[in-house]
């Protein structure tokens, strides 16, 4: 898994403990989240896709990641 300090999160309703520090883009890659066509908010606040690297989660941060649905 991973070594040093680990922090929970709860992504779409579903705790997690992450490494502290990690970022949304690391996340992202973790859970197999194509970023094409998908938002992300972290606490309620959306971050902008030019943001993914640089913000960083801290110990229960609540993360929404959506994603558009088609249909009819």
């Amino acid at each position: 898994m991973f070594e040093g300090v680990s922090v929970t999160i709860v992504v779409n309703g579903k705790a997690m403990d992450v490494p502290d520090g990690l970022s949304i883009d690391e996340l992202l890659t973790r859970l197999g989240v194509k970023r094409e066509f998908t938002a992300v908010a972290v606490n309620r606040d959306v971050t902008p896709k030019s943001g993914y690297a640089s913000t960083r989660l801290a110990d229960g941060d609540k993360i929404e990641i959506v994603r558009p649905m088609g249909g009819g």
